[in-house]
């Protein structure tokens, strides 16, 4: 009877399978690997480990093998399958890609696998996997917008070095309006989601009113502080910046990071400001939403809770955002900003430099 390999680890392979199993970035068939060498270096049978991983025996057997055959490389690489491989000579690949990334089609803003398979005379299938093994999706796009503000760098800087260093015994609270809020009913009533169906609502609707939501969240804790107005005017963001000073320690120094909204510099605010000296404001670029974090927690308000919402009233749109917060903060997950300015900067210098080289 032919015995499986004794698998033995050092500590560098115990690190490197562990982070691999854990990792969620780590792909399933890597990480159903990692575990099986985990499992056969404690002394388990190829039996025992298909059993606590719910795997064959033989696809167990396998992988140990090649472990310790070859090592990390032998579970980090698939062999190849088998069958002939298409084969496309590189004159037709580089044309493909070449079209693909530089023309348009006649009539249309961008290239299908139809539209180029006929310009071309090949087939879909080609097409695809020319696509595929280059990375192109001619089919997607997205928005963007580089800042033109002539102080970027420092106020960058300044944003970015209070999401990575704040200051001792200081709070540092995102804070932006979520204008328009609407309260949208559907005209008839929408069916449920059921097994081979999606869940349905009508596209026409009836809209009974609009709030606007003040938020500032609390970069360290991921705790929210939120009113709810119908207009926001500097007299709702005094309000606001009121609610901000009873709902923090008065001991404590508060950085808030903002846009350029002409509320936020409203002369009746900055006096305000002149009389609260614990209040320090960082206002974010022109065209730099995505700077201030409050935006990641309006996504997730939009998608979770108000994108599909059915409300009748206003009312019900105000209580659904109120439920929807008590919910948020009573187990508050912080956002983690990673992003080193240097690197922030340095892609914004070659957006910019591709931007002028195609004027």
């Amino acid at each position: 009877m032919r015995k499986a390999p004794v698998i033995e680890l050092n500590d560098e392979d115990v690190k490197w399978l562990t982070q691999q199993a854990r990792s969620g970035l780590t792909s399933v068939r890597l990480a159903e690997r990692c575990r099986v060498v985990l499992l056969a270096a404690k002394g388990q049978s190829n039996e025992q480990i298909a059993a606590v991983l719910k795997i064959g025996r033989v696809k167990a057997g396998r992988w140990r093998s090649r472990f310790f055959a070859h090592g990390r490389a032998g579970i980090a690489a698939d062999a190849p399958g088998r069958g002939r491989k298409p084969v496309y000579p590189p004159a037709l690949v580089k044309l493909v890609v070449q079209k693909t990334t530089s023309q348009v089609p006649v009539g249309a803003t961008h290239w299908s696998r139809s539209l180029m398979a006929k310009a071309l005379d090949l087939s879909e299938s080609t097409i695809g996997r020319i696509w595929r093994q280059h990375g192109l999706k001619p089919h997607l796009s997205r928005t963007f917008k580089v800042s033109n503000d002539p102080h970027f760098a420092e106020k960058l800087t300044d944003i970015v070095g209070l999401y990575l260093d704040a200051p001792e015994h200081a709070l540092v609270l995102c804070c932006d309006e979520k204008s328009q809020v609407q309260a949208l009913d559907r005209t008839q009533p929408g069916l449920p989601l059921k097994k081979g169906r999606a869940s349905t609502m009508t596209h026409d609707y009836v809209r009974h009113g609009t709030t606007t939501l003040f938020a500032a969240l609390n970069v360290a804790d991921g705790q929210v502080i939120a009113q709810c107005h119908r207009r926001h005017r500097h007299k709702e963001w005094l309000q606001f910046l009121k609610l901000i000073d009873q709902q923090t320690p008065p001991e404590r120094e508060l950085h808030l990071i903002l846009d350029n909204y002409a509320t936020h510099k409203h002369p009746k605010v900055k006096v305000w400001l002149a009389k609260h000296p614990r209040f320090h404001l960082h206002f974010t670029p022109t065209s730099a939403s995505w700077l201030n974090m409050v935006e990641r927690f309006f996504r997730e308000l939009t998608t979770k809770r108000l994108r599909r919402g059915v409300f009748h009233s206003l009312p019900d749109l105000l209580i659904a955002i109120e439920d929807y917060l008590a919910h948020y903060n009573n187990n508050p997950t912080p956002f983690v900003w990673t992003a080193k300015a240097t690197d922030i900067l340095a892609k914004v210098s070659r957006a910019r430099k591709r931007l002028l080289s195609r004027r």
